[in-house]
């Protein structure tokens, strides 16, 4: 982000910031004495799906501030066999009290492999009881304290924990050995959240989800990134002719939502803050969902782990930095993959709706749960430039053989947090690999460009089980 502050006023005021990061405490979290669970309907059999019974609770995730309980519904689904579910996935379903069903993969693994699934009601603050208000409270709270528990990210990862702790207290369905968490956007933050900090959560696949860099913008608004507000203006103002009029409308909601859960300039400056401790919060208040930040410590502990996340996703606006200092760190990135919203914002490419996200997730637990089929090695892409051409090269790793490998690139591309870099639009050539697993393609580079960015795709089928995977993003600059 571009602050506010120079660098060097920064190193000045830093030694005055007094952010507390995000904690987590494992042992109130595995506490099933404090979830005060309330069976909304007991263990019955799912209404349309044979095979597979259900119960539907609620329970306390956390009393957030003193007088403040947050409670949320928790869907338990389980094979009607009569023995309890080693391997579990931690998923979501919306806030209302009543039982929930996953589909697609989550549902295949449940009822062909027995897998149990944990579903916990998870939105927004603002839509979460007490609705309309429980954002507000947490915004008081975190302008009050500076403590950054006072965040969403803190309370979605809280959301999924605890209910991973319900689920364990019913011990004659759930005893879990191996327990995955997925999710899409908010879902994939707290999902993240997991394999971060509960080691009782075995692997993780978020979808839509940061890796590196902060999602969205300024958790502070208005205290960076003054230059991409004024283009997101100029951008609503003039849209581009081919997007729907509409997507004014939705953007600008979506902003309205995103900024109702978080922290203005002005009131943070009302409360005391300093300007280091509003550049500090941008960071913290996601921090604890950031798994490039924590990568040697989730290795060491053996967290199995697979992003899938799109190109034009402002909520993963570091790609190419990830890419620099990660090149091995296991994605999908889809080129021209948007975050997801209403048909209305122009979205073409919406990533999670795209049915390589689904299948990506039963590959993966299939190959956590049952070892099914092995995970691909990130391969290595290379650009050279030759005249006015680049030469891109692509080395799949030993032992891996894509029946679908292709390479995309996008010219000059907007900068991350505005509106334009997610309608950014990606060109893409299919790469033929010879025998040594290695792909090539040239590239002319316009009269215009100044940076041309670049990944490579492949898919690859294993025991039945295709997985799509991709190169780290790279970047070319004149």
């Amino acid at each position: 982000m571009k602050p506010i502050l120079s660098a060097f006023a920064l190193l000045l005021t830093s030694a005055f910031a007094d952010i507390t990061p995000a904690a987590f405490d494992h042992t109130a979290i595995r506490d099933a004495a404090t979830l005060e669970t309330k069976v909304i309907q007991d263990w019955q059999p799912a209404a349309k799906v044979k095979g597979v019974k259900q119960k539907l609770v609620e329970i306390t995730v956390c009393e957030w501030w003193p007088g403040q309980k947050v409670r949320l519904p928790v869907t338990f689904c389980a094979p009607d066999d009569g023995f309890p579910c080693s391997n579990v996935i931690v998923g979501n379903m919306g806030l209302a009290l009543k039982p929930a069903l996953s589909s697609g993969a989550m549902l295949k693994l449940l009822t062909e492999h027995g897998v149990g699934i944990v579903l916990v009601g998870m939105g927004t603050i603002d839509a979460m009881e007490p609705k309309g208000m429980l954002h507000l409270g947490m915004k008081q709270q975190l302008l009050k304290t500076k403590d950054a528990r006072f965040t969403p990210a803190w309370i979605w990862g809280m959301s999924d924990m605890r209910a991973l702790t319900a689920a364990a207290a019913e011990s004659a369905v759930f005893q879990p050995k191996k327990v995955l968490a997925t999710g899409g956007s908010k879902r994939g933050v707290g999902a993240a959240i997991c394999g971060i900090h509960d080691d009782r959560f075995t692997a993780i696949l978020p979808v839509v989800a940061p890796m590196l860099g902060n999602p969205g913008g300024a958790y502070v608004r208005g205290s960076a990134l003054k230059e991409e507000e004024a283009m997101n203006a100029a951008f609503l103002d003039h849209l581009p002719p081919e997007l729907p009029e509409t997507a004014r409308q939705a953007l600008e909601e979506r902003d309205q939502r995103r900024g109702d859960q978080a922290i203005t300039i002005q009131e943070a400056s009302a409360a005391g803050w300093s300007e280091a401790e509003m550049l500090q919060m941008n960071d913290e208040a996601w921090n604890a969902c950031l798994i490039a930040k924590h990568l040697d410590a989730a290795r060491k502990r053996g967290l199995a782990f697979f992003y899938h996340v799109g190109t034009n996703d402002n909520v993963c606006p570091a790609l190419r930095q990830l890419g620099e200092k990660h090149p091995d760190f296991p994605t999908y990135i889809l080129p021209g993959g948007q975050h997801g919203g209403p048909k209305t914002s122009g979205f073409t490419l919406q990533t999670p709706s795209q049915p390589e996200a689904d299948e990506n997730l039963f590959a993966f637990a299939r190959h956590h749960f049952f070892d099914a089929r092995s995970l691909p090695t990130p391969p290595k892409l290379e650009v050279v430039a030759l005249g006015n051409r680049l030469r891109v090269t692509v080395q799949i790793a030993a032992g891996t053989v894509p029946q679908r490998n292709a390479l995309s690139w996008c010219v000059n591309r907007h900068p991350p947090y505005t509106l334009a870099t997610e309608y950014d639009r990606w060109e893409s050539v299919p790469l033929t690999l010879n025998a040594d697993g290695l792909g090539s393609a040239e590239v002319e580079i316009p009269a215009d460009a100044k940076t041309i960015d670049f990944v490579s795709t492949h898919t690859q089928a294993e025991g039945g089980l295709p997985m799509h995977f991709s190169s780290a993003y790279q970047r070319w600059n004149r």
